[in-house]
Order: structure tokens, then C-alpha cells, then sequence
């Protein structure tokens, strides 16, 4: 790993750093930090791009999911999420125009492309899941890292769904797409927003997750690798970033001293008596509760059916 004193923020380049939590959410060692030059949440130090890509490729279902194969409940809560993404992206596509998913995990989102008319296919570099998607679901996503894909620009639309978050380097990963799309080739991010804590203080951390973004530092980053954005599609205050950015050459980016105070305020903002009692919290909470009972009443007989589709 890198030494702290010589860490730079991805986004800004800055040196100056605060340390926020020194815990994951499971009480183990984990230093993490805001650049006080951006407000970018980072782990400190970042980790090697060959300790992460060890850890994504054998360990990172079994440590996140604690499973190999996936459930049925994972099946269909992934295909009901490829057909959300789907439905919110299609319009902005050109019919067939080709979509390919980094960090495609089971490859429900791939395959709900295909089936609707699209050139799809994507990457997964965990080894778990991958014989699933191949032999079962037989969604074209290859075991392979990014960096390993040429810089063909031949994509129409680019997914990172809960991927960015996880890159080493996001700047280097989203120069990398920039050059792998078309002229006006779209990208499409969604990830946890830390602006909006979708966890208490003590549970928002993790090995997983090297980067924790706002809306802000997430437009912010696209800007400096060469998006503008087309649609912010969750407000401010929704647990999850959800922005579709186009390719361009004109994107600019100005860092903000001033977003790190914000960020630090927004992490803190509740403590686990008020981030548990708030009206909005049981609330969904209770339809999650509803939706876990009808996945584990439906599941098992919705992968059959959906299946029986691709044999």
C-alpha cells in the first residue's frame, strides 16, 4: 500500500487530508479520510491495484454476499433491477446500439439489453458468479478486468451500477470508458451517496467501498475525465446516485474547498437514535421487510420460469 504522506486525492490531486473513521462496519481497522481540497471520501492509503484485483476476483462474494453461486432471491433482484436501468436508459438509445456493463456481476442487466433488442454484453472480474451467468443465464460477460479492454470506441452506452466505488484509481477507470465510447457515447453511474447516509456513522464504511461519493464529487470526477451530465435521475437526498453523463470534450472541472465541510456534516448528521426513527427510514424499511417475503415466496419459481427462457 501506499504510504499516507504521500497519498493524492483522484479527483483534485490534493495532499491535505482528515480522517473521519478509523472502523469498518464491522468494528475492524479501517482508515478512512476526506480530501480537504474536494471532499472526496477515500479509504487511507488506497490500496494496490493488485491487492484489489486479488480480492475482487476470489474473495469479494464470499466477503459481501457469503455466497459462490447466486440465490434465487439475488437472481431475481437483479433481473428486476437490470429492467428498471433498462427502462430508465432505453429512450436515450438508438434501437441495437451497443451497451456494455463493467462489473456486471450475475449479468441479469446484460441480459435484459439483449432481450430487449440491444448489443449487449459486459465484464465481471469475480470468478464466483461467473459460471452461473455463462452456462445458466447465458449473458455474454466475460472474466475480465477494464483495464484489460482495448480502446475501441465502439460503445453506445457504458453501465458502472455499484462499481466506481470500488476502483483503485476512479479517474483512471473513467478515462479508460471515456475511450472506449463513441463520439457522443453515454455513461451511465450509480452508486451509494454519502451525502444522503443510506447507514449510521458506525456501518457506512467498508473494505469494499475504496470511494464514497456525493452527487457532487461524482460530477465533479466525470468532469475532469471528459462528461457533462444529461440527467441526474435521484435527488439530493436519495440513498443512491443515479446520473446518466455524456462524452465530451467541453466537460470542466473546478474543484470545491468547501464541499469537504459539507460532506463531514452530512456523515454526521444523525446518530443511531435519529437516523433509526425517522419517518422515512421505517417506512422503507417496512416495504423492504415486504419485498424479502415476497422474493422468498416467488424467487425460486420466478429464476425457474426465467430460465426456462434461455435453454
Amino acid at each position: 500500500m501506499n504510504d499516507k504522506q504521500e497519498m493524492r486525492c483522484d479527483l483534485c490531486q490534493g495532499n491535505a487530508f482528515e480522517e473521519i473513521s478509523n472502523k469498518d462496519r464491522h468494528g475492524k481497522e479501517l482508515h478512512t479520510a476526506v480530501c480537504l481540497g474536494c471532499g472526496l471520501v477515500s479509504h487511507m492509503p488506497v490500496p494496490s491495484e493488485a491487492e484489489v484485483a486479488e480480492y475482487y476476483a476470489t474473495k469479494y462474494r464470499r466477503d459481501y454476499h457469503n455466497e459462490t453461486t447466486p440465490s434465487p432471491r439475488r437472481i431475481m433482484r437483479a433481473w428486476k433491477n437490470g429492467e428498471r436501468i433498462h427502462a430508465q436508459l432505453a429512450s436515450h438509445l438508438k434501437p441495437g446500439a451497443c451497451v456494455f456493463e463493467v462489473g456486471a456481476g450475475i449479468g441479469c442487466t446484460v441480459k435484459v439489453f439483449d432481450e430487449n433488442g440491444f448489443e449487449a454484453a459486459g465484464i465481471e472480474p469475480n470468478r464466483d458468479f461467473n459460471r452461473f451467468t455463462q452456462q445458466k443465464l447465458k449473458a455474454g460477460v466475460a472474466n475480465k478486468n477494464l483495464f484489460e479492454m482495448s480502446h475501441t470506441q465502439s460503445r453506445d452506452l457504458v453501465l458502472l451500477i455499484h462499481v466506481i466505488e470500488h476502483f483503485t484509481s476512479p479517474t483512471k477507470a473513467l478515462k479508460h470508458i471515456h475511450a472506449m465510447l463513441n463520439d457522443d457515447g453515454l455513461l451511465y453511474v450509480e452508486c451509494p451517496n454519502l451525502a444522503a447516509p443510506f447507514s449510521t456513522f458506525g456501518r457506512l464504511f467498508h473494505y469494499a467501498h475504496i470511494y464514497n461519493f456525493t452527487p457532487k464529487a461524482l460530477t465533479a470526477l466525470a468532469a475532469k475525465c471528459g462528461f457533462t451530465t444529461v440527467q441526474q435521475l435521484t435527488d439530493e437526498d436519495d440513498a443512491n446516485i443515479q446520473i446518466l453523463f455524456r462524452r465530451s470534450e467541453k466537460a470542466k472541472f473546478i474543484p470545491d474547498p468547501t464541499h469537504a465541510s459539507k460532506v463531514k456534516q452530512a456523515i454526521h448528521r444523525y446518530n443511531w437514535l435519529t437516523y433509526n426513527f425517522r419517518v422515512v427510514y421505517l417506512s422503507s424499511r417496512i416495504k423492504k421487510i415486504y419485498s424479502y417475503v415476497k422474493e422468498l415466496i416467488s424467487a425460486r419459481s420466478f429464476v425457474k420460469k426465467l430460465l426456462q427462457k434461455f435453454i
